[in-house]
């Protein structure tokens, strides 16, 4: 029995002998105010390929024969706070307990992430995604590159890598939100909750996400989670002069009670009567709720809901002709009724979203996240519509009608100086001189000659000729999807998902005032091609419906519904290793599309009611990549991937308000991309070297405009309002991005990023024009646009700058941003068949192609450098920080253009010239121009 004890005794010491012969690093993560654990801090030491994050109860320990010994230097990391680097002397199989470290939040960023982020969804070009995919970088890391691509560069409509927001994915607590219809995220579904949005995870490209594939520009789940939050509460006020002139911001979270619950609730009001561009209101507002119970030690529940309606006037694009006598900010959307500003065009959203998220933690190596999603609400953009007043019906029958609208737009083009110059041989200076005059003068949309005319039609026993009409879609989303993670060992992970998303869409025009009418006639008087033509069965929205006069609140004009339907299986491996990571990933999806039309429309009587043909598309996608450390301070990685996508809704109904036409030999999108980079860190310098290159194939487009000059109609009227198809699509882009950052001090910091590009089409797509104006499809064949570059912002950018952080709580920032290669969009017709061709199909006499070519090149823009500078100051009083935060943007008012487009009007090589050797072009091409000297001022208190 002694015996059995002394070896009993001689294994227990062996085994501590062999526990203290192990190096041992242990310590834990606390937030400096609140004295909360912070979990998935990432924790490194320099010059070492080890890393490890904190868990939930902000514990770590490191523990291993490849420690390096000696005077090491450890390095903290996690956004919205400071770096931490601290010194450790570590000795050779010994334990060494670090006891707390506590992590100062980074007031300078993040007040930099409320500035930038709350005007960033909402200076978007009419809500058309041309920068929303930069808002997700905003939480990105601490990447030089991607901060500068957010802050500074998003100003210009700058798109890294030249991606459409479309490829960048947007998850709220692992749910997808970018919308079916077009692939983009729709911010505004969700702006104004920036205190609630800080928990981010950014994935950048192609490297592995937490909660799904991913894009081609990144992905970034937003963890709204109750639990997640911090206890304390924050109110800020904030004063602006770019999308709003105000914003008011309250939220609180509990923080999880003894009981297990855990609660947080936001709150902001941002306004403005009149932005920076005029006549641009904004009225918005945010609320959101989150409730979560945990339940034992394993399961875990949460509530998450918000809704954030908003409200905001539109801004025109315009001629350098209406610039030149108007500015930059000018707008032909608004006008004074009564002596109140009123917006013609206004965008409305009012989406809330409701979320279950299950959470089970089925053993220390797996867990199971389960979520719904249901999305329901309205999104309405109203413009004035305008036609005939009254049916008359001839001696055999013939309908045509009485009265009719002229465009009331301002800046339409018949009433610009232009105009009146277009006869070279003939230019009548006197109306030009008064058109002059009138548009200086009094160059805003006058209310009250719509109101006139109605009453003037009324009078005669017409209905309203003006009304403001919505096209609206109402939205019924739901998603149910579930994520497992499963970690084999500590090198071996797995993380698969199924998701299935189902859409309802009702969309129609909705007739919201009638300008003091009492009716308004449901025809197309443009359907014949002119005002004057006899009126058939081609002028009716509805034939089962003829002539009917709509009321205020009636659908007309267009009404019907789409269904869609995705299903997911998503599945991604990776190995960790102390020298390199690799991952693996695969998915396979299935989109289902389908309209159904609740009109039977004149101009498609037997292709417009009921359901289309079913669409289904297979798609897949696969990537793989990798890190590899050279050494703790070196490090290259690499991404891979090819994919299909199926094209959107909208891409995918050639012209759906009108009939169930499919484009044709429809395909999916064909995507490769590849990115190569180069990394190196150290405690006073980091930098980051990618070259990257993206292809796609069979893209589709679908453009719609009023063109003049077509052939091939068949029909003496060469103009029509059309629907243009581009298929097959080529582009090709590749570039590559710089960032680095030197620590002078520790207090100031030098920064610079450096991005240069080439976003061209790689292919001549073909083109087809459908129209309600003509029975048959028009072919025009290949659309030459091979080597044109894509529109989009610039695609060279470059930046230097500093950063200055005092130790007492304030701090200041300036940036010099470099633009350049930045394009008009072109206009793929006038580059077909069509330009070359008369109206009679014949070759067009006196053609010449140097000529040609002068008239098709296409228009870059100036080149341009901005100033930007940020500061402020906090305070911490006990366990509280009161402060404020200003941000001045082109400081010395640069006057910029963001972009721009050809007009398709001319659509031919002999109406294209005649109006470019006019000294003013009637049909020039139409631009954007970005936001002059501006400021966003922040005051706040955080307890």
């Amino acid at each position: 029995m002694k015996r059995k004890g002394f070896l009993l005794l001689t294994w227990f010491l062996g085994l501590f002998h062999m526990a203290a012969q192990e190096t041992i690093i242990t310590g834990k993560v606390i937030d400096a105010v609140t004295y909360e654990p912070l979990a998935d801090v990432e924790i490194s030491i320099l010059g070492s390929t080890l890393t490890i994050t904190t868990g939930e109860s902000g514990e770590f320990q490191i523990a291993g024969e490849d420690i390096p010994v000696g005077n090491q230097t450890f390095i903290f990391n996690k956004t919205r706070y400071h770096v931490l680097r601290m010194p450790v002397n570590i000795e050779k199989d010994k334990m060494k307990n670090l006891d707390i470290i506590a992590l100062e939040i980074d007031m300078f960023r993040d007040q930099m992430l409320l500035g930038v982020v709350s005007l960033g969804e909402s200076e978007l070009n009419d809500g058309e995604g041309s920068v929303d995919n930069v808002a997700g970088l905003l939480q990105a890391s601490r990447d030089v590159f991607l901060n500068a691509a957010a802050f500074d560069f998003s100003q210009t409509f700058f798109r890294p890598r030249g991606l459409d927001s479309e490829h960048g994915k947007i998850f709220i607590n692992g749910v997808e939100m970018n919308k079916l219809f077009n692939g983009r995220p729709q911010w505004s579904n969700w702006g104004g909750l920036n205190d609630v949005q800080r928990n981010q995870v950014f994935s950048m490209g192609l490297v592995p996400a937490e909660v799904g594939f991913g894009g081609l520009a990144g992905s970034t789940n937003i963890v709204m989670r109750a639990s997640k939050y911090q206890g304390g509460g924050r109110i800020s006020y904030a004063a602006a002069n770019r999308s709003y002139t105000g914003r008011l911001m309250a939220t609180y979270n509990s923080g999880e009670t003894p009981a297990g619950w855990s609660y947080s609730f936001s709150m902001s009001r941002r306004f403005a009567q009149e932005a920076y561009v005029e006549g641009t209101l904004y009225d918005a507002n945010a609320f959101f709720f989150a409730v979560e119970k945990k339940i034992g030690l394993r399961h875990s529940l949460n509530f998450t809901t918000f809704y954030t309606p908003n409200i905001r006037g539109r801004s025109s694009a315009n001629t350098q002709e209406v610039i030149d006598l108007r500015g930059r900010r000018y707008n032909s959307f608004w006008g004074y009724q009564n002596g109140e500003l009123r917006n013609s065009r206004v965008r409305e959203i009012k989406e809330p979203v409701l979320m279950l998220n299950h959470y089970w933690q089925i053993s220390g190596k797996t867990q199971l996240n389960s979520n719904l999603s249901f999305q329901f609400g309205k999104t309405g953009n109203s413009r004035i519509d305008f036609g005939g007043t009254r049916l008359v019906v001839g001696p055999e029958g013939q309908e045509s009608y009485i009265g009719g609208g002229r465009n009331p737009d301002p800046a339409y083009y018949q009433k610009l100086p232009s105009y009146f110059f277009r006869n070279i041989n003939n230019p009548n200076y006197e109306a030009a001189y008064r058109s002059r005059q009138e548009f200086t003068q009094n160059g805003q949309l006058d209310w009250e000659s719509l109101y006139t005319a109605n009453e003037l039609f009324l009078g005669s026993g017409g209905n309203a000729v003006y009304v403001i009409a919505e096209d609206r879609t109402d939205d019924q989303q739901f998603t149910a999807n579930t994520i497992l993670d499963h970690k084999f060992n500590s090198s071996w992970s797995l993380s698969s998902k199924l998701r299935y998303t189902r859409l309802f869409s009702e969309n129609y025009a909705q007739l919201k005032d009638l300008l003091g009418g009492t009716g308004y006639l449901d025809i197309d008087f443009f359907a014949e091609g002119d005002q004057t033509s006899s009126l058939g069965d081609r002028a009716q929205s509805d034939l089962d419906n003829r002539n009917r006069i709509a009321r205020q609140g009636d659908r007309y004009k267009y009404n019907f519904e789409l269904h869609a339907e995705v299903f997911e299986a998503y599945s991604q491996v990776q190995f960790k290793h102390k020298q390199a990571d690799i991952y693996l990933a695969a998915e396979g999806t299935q989109t289902r599309y389908q309209r159904n039309g609740l009109y039977r429309a004149g101009s498609y009587p037997e292709n417009s009611l009921g359901r289309s043909a079913l669409q289904v598309f297979n798609n897949f996608g696969i990537k793989f990549g990798g890190n590899y450390r050279i050494t703790g301070r070196h490090l290259i990685n690499f991404n891979s991937g090819y994919l299909t996508r199926a094209p959107t809704l909208r891409n995918t109904f050639s012209n759906s308000r009108q009939n169930n036409n499919v484009v044709r030999d429809i395909k999916s999108k064909e995507i490769l991309s590849l990115d190569l980079g180069y990394i190196y860190r150290s405690p006073q310098f980091r930098s980051r070297l990618t070259g990257y290159f993206t292809e796609f194939k069979d893209a589709t487009e679908i453009s719609f405009f009023y063109a003049d000059g077509l052939s091939g109609l068949g029909r003496t009227s060469t103009t029509a309002f059309v629907q243009e198809v581009l298929q097959g699509i080529g582009k090709r882009h590749l570039g590559v991005e710089l960032g680095l950052d030197y620590q002078v001090t520790s207090t100031i910091k030098l920064k610079a990023a450096v991005a240069v590009g080439q976003y061209t089409y790689s292919n001549n797509p073909r083109l087809y024009l459908t129209s309600d104006s003509f029975a048959e499809t028009v072919d025009y064949g290949e659309s030459m646009l091979r080597n044109y570059r894509i529109a989009g912002g610039p695609q060279r950018a470059a930046q230097i700058g500093f950063e200055y952080r005092d130790p007492g709580f304030w701090w200041f920032g300036s940036t010099v941003n470099f633009f350049s290669h930045a394009f008009a969009d072109i206009a793929p017709l006038t580059r077909t068949s069509n330009f070359l061709t008369d109206a009679d199909g014949l070759p067009l006499l006196n053609y010449d192609s140097n000529t040609a070519r002068d008239l098709l090149r296409q228009e870059q823009f100036d080149n341009y450098i901005l100033v930007n500078a940020v500061g402020g100051k906090s305070w911490r009083v006990k366990s509280s920080y009161i402060g404020f935060f200003i941000s001045l943007n082109n400081i010395f008012d640069v006057l910029y253009k963001t972009g721009g487009f050809e007009q398709s009007r001319n659509a031919n090589y002999r109406t294209l010239k005649e109006d470019r050797e006019r000294e003013q072009p009637v049909f020039g091409n139409k631009y954007w121009y970005g936001t002059g000297a501006s400021y966003y001022a922040n005051a706040y208190i955080r307890f």
